[in-house]
Order: structure tokens, then sequence, then C-alpha cells
């Protein structure tokens, strides 16, 4: 048994069967329990590690359905409208989910009704119950109030009202029950019995398209995880080819035999449809991963999903063109950012400013698109560079004397020294003095970019370093 701490008092939060057939029931006090059973044993609740088995269970689930929602702190709703047929029909698919999780060693009740709140009450109470289509409110009604879980006062209050089952108090009319109840208990009685319709969100977001294969026995071997991973990329690709899209995220989720599940996400720059270069991406993410990929007592299901779609036309480049040039650049920037993630390769685009810590910025590779604004050419021909190579995020305060420059705690003595170059902040935006920028050497051949802020109280920075 399992206690947690609810208003103000250990309740029991769950039970085994002998537990329920000796006449506990959860919500029940401790005290109270042990007054009935002195010997109970009892442990805290954990809510973060039942939680967390909670979403490994729906992450096995999704070999069935990706539309997979939690319903804490013990349910999951599985949507498997269009997919019973191809695990041999309703009866036999909710057979095979409690079968499997069963083997698993764990306790499972399940139902299949038309809406959630129906098949809900029905694992609770009559386990392994498929409602016909369109006989849901005839298949709960038989069951008690309880088994549409509304708070302890609403099922005390309907039972004192001598309603005993869903069938009785849907029977009764909705005035007086909104009267009674309020508008939120009849939108849930109306979505029980298929009258209303009661969202719910799966707790990953839907693919576009998604292709998957089955293995009798399941498979260890990298080759073969790898060929498998080719040959759904083509598939994949040729249903993209047939709707004119192309795909900017594509995900691989591979199921174990044993129940984890292991999930792998690449990115594209552009569109893409090509099964090739599918299948080298996820060769690289592949290699790129700390943790290996354990196939453990092997996968029994892989499956490619395409997402974030977008319209994507062929287009044969001419011989002269350097479209080819740009896809390799494009591949070349997937490849890097499957390996060492999208953050890490960037692209530098130019900005509408003349203040130097702004006047670019990094984004991205994947995502950067072409800036309007050009590049500002401030280097004449033959001429030394007039900005550093390296550029410090932010400059860092420096002291200058005469003949000195001190840094970083060093003093550097100067050999040359060239500048102002006046620097005005934008007073639309900055409320900052203008900078009088110089260029800087010491004796020893190192090369400064540093400002000076002309105010009434100036102060020295260093912006950045020459090469």
């Amino acid at each position: 048994m399992v206690v947690e701490k609810a208003e103000n008092a250990l309740r029991l939060s769950a039970l085994d069967r002998k537990a329920s057939a000796l006449g506990l029931s959860i919500g029940q006090p401790l005290a109270d329990a042990r007054a009935m059973l002195p010997e109970l044993k009892v442990m805290a609740a954990n809510e973060p590690a039942d939680l967390k088995l909670l979403e490994r269970i729906a992450d096995w689930c999704e070999r069935f359905t990706p539309y997979v929602a939690l319903q804490p702190p013990r349910s999951l709703l599985l949507d498997v409208t269009g997919v019973a047929h191809l695990f041999g029909g309703e009866e036999a698919l909710i057979d095979t989910i409690r079968e499997r999780l069963r083997k698993q060693g764990l306790i499972v009740r399940g139902a299949l009704a038309g809406t959630s709140l129906a098949a809900r009450a029905l694992a609770r109470y009559r386990d392994g119950t498929v409602a016909p289509p369109g006989e849901d409110g005839r298949a709960i009604a038989p069951l008690p109030v309880e088994a549409l879980d509304f708070d302890p006062e609403t099922t005390h209050a309907l039972r004192h009202a001598g309603l005993k089952t869903i069938g009785q108090v849907a029977s009764r009319k909705r005035a007086e029950l909104t009267a009674r109840f309020g508008a939120g208990f009849v939108f849930a009685l109306d979505a029980a019995f298929g009258r209303a319709e009661k969202p719910v969100s799966p707790r990953n977001p839907l693919p576009d398209y998604r292709t998957e294969r089955n293995f009798a026995e399941p498979v260890t071997s990298e080759e073969i995880i790898r060929a498998t991973l080719k040959s759904l990329a083509g598939a994949l690709a040729q249903v993209l080819e047939k709707n004119g899209e192309g795909a900017r995220r594509l995900g691989a989720v591979f199921f174990r035999a044993d129940g984890a599940v292991a999930r792998l996400a690449i990115e594209t720059g552009a569109p893409t449809r090509d099964s090739a270069m599918i299948e080298r991406l996820f060769r690289e993410k592949l290699k790129s991963l700390a943790d290996p990929l354990d196939p453990g007592f092997g996968f029994d299901l892989i499956r490619l999903s395409a997402g974030r779609t977008q319209k994507s036309e062929s287009i044969a480049a001419e011989l002269d063109a350097d479209a080819n040039a740009q896809k390799e650049i494009r591949y070349l920037i997937d490849r890097l950012a499957a390996r060492f993630g999208a953050h890490r390769i960037l692209a530098f685009r130019p900005n509408d400013t003349h203040i130097p810590e702004a006047a670019w910025m990094a984004q991205p590779a994947q995502y950067a698109e072409d800036s309007k604004i050009e590049w500002k050419r401030i280097r004449r021909e033959k001429e030394s560079p007039r900005r550093p190579l390296r550029f410090f995020a932010k400059a860092e305060p420096a002291a200058m004397l005469p003949s000195h420059l001190r840094w970083r705690s060093v003093a550097r003595a100067l050999a040359a020294r060239e500048g102002p170059e006046r620097i005005a902040m934008e007073w639309w935006r900055h409320q900052a003095p203008a900078r009088d920028y110089y260029c800087a050497e010491d004796d020893e051949g190192r090369r400064y970019w540093l400002y000076r802020s002309a105010s009434d109280l100036p102060q020295w920075f260093v912006q950045g370093l020459f090469a």
C-alpha cells in the first residue's frame, strides 16, 4: 500500500487487490486502515518516480499509436482510431496491450470506447470491455457513479440523492443537474456519452508523415539497423515526393523488446526528401552520441517520421549554375549540426548599425536567412585591417598611460598608437556617450583595439585584438 499526505492527514493512495478485498479504499485515512488491519505495511508515495514510470509506459505504447496522452497519476489514453485493424481488430488490440504490459510486471486494466471518459470508466469497472460503436452510453449506464471520477463531494451528493449508477444520473433533467452540480458536471456527463467533445492533447507532437517496420525477431545488428533506416527513408521520401513536400525535421524511434524506447532527431536547413541524405544524416547522428544506441535484447520496431514539412518543388539546375555548390554547403551544415548540435554551427549576418559590437549577429546556420543588408567594406586596398580578428563579447576595462597600457593587471609598454576614430552612439537607441577608438601596438608586436568614452569622466576599454 502507498500513502500520501492529503488534507493534513496520511491517506491511502494506492492499493493491491488483497487490500481492496479486505475493505480498504483509496483516500481512506491511514489511521482508519490500521484500525482495520494493524499489521498493514505501507510505503510513502513518490510522485516524480510514478510520473517517470508512466512516461516510460507511454513511450512504449507509441508502438501502437503516436497519439498517447498522459492522465496522471495512473492512466494513459491512446487514440487508436484507424489502427486497430493492423493488430487483428479492437479486441485483439486491447488484449495485446494488456498482455504485454502484464509481462513487464505491471497490473493493467484497459478498455476501448468511443470517448475517453467512457473508456476510462469501463477500464476501472469492466476490464477488457470493447464498447460497440455508438453505444458508449449503454455500456457505461450500469456502472457506479464513481466510475466517472468526480470529486468525493459530488459523488457523495449523488448517492445521497439515490443516484447510484451513471444511467440513473443521465436520466435526470439537464436543468436539474446543472442547478445542483454546475455546468461542468453536465458537460463531463455529455462527453462520456459522446454528446460533447473533451479535447485531449498528445504528449508528443504528431508527425506529418511516418513509416515503420516491425521485426518478427528483435534485431541487434548495427548493419540491419542502418539498412532499415535507409529503407524507411526511401519509403518516406516517396510519400513526400507524392505530396510535393520536404521535411525540415525527421525523427527515428527505436522500440526495444524490453519496453525501453530510444529517440533520435535531425533537422535540415531546407526541406528535403533525399533518402540518401536522410540516411547519412542519421548515420552522423549515431556517431555523435555520447551514449551509443544500446539495442539491449534487440529492437522489434523502428519508426521514421517527418515533421515541419513544407512545399518543395524539384528544380533542375543548369550545368553552369552554382545550385549544386549551394546544396553541398547546406548538406555540410546539416552534417555538422547533426554531429555537434545546431547551436554550434553559426552563420554571421550584418546588422544595420555602425556600433562595433552590434554590427553583426550570429545565427544557427541551419535557420539563417539571407540578409537584405550587405556587408560594408571599410578597408582600403593593401591596407592593414581596421577591425580586430578577435572581438570581445564585452569590452574589458583598461588604463592608458602616455607610454603604457595596463590591461588584465599587466602593464604593457606601447611602441605605437594610431587614432582616434570617433563612433557616435545611436541617440534613438542608446544613451551612451560617443567613443574614440585607437589602434595600439606594444613593444612585443601585439596590437590592440581600444576606445575611450567621450564623457566628463573618460574610461578606457579594450574591445579586441588583432592577429
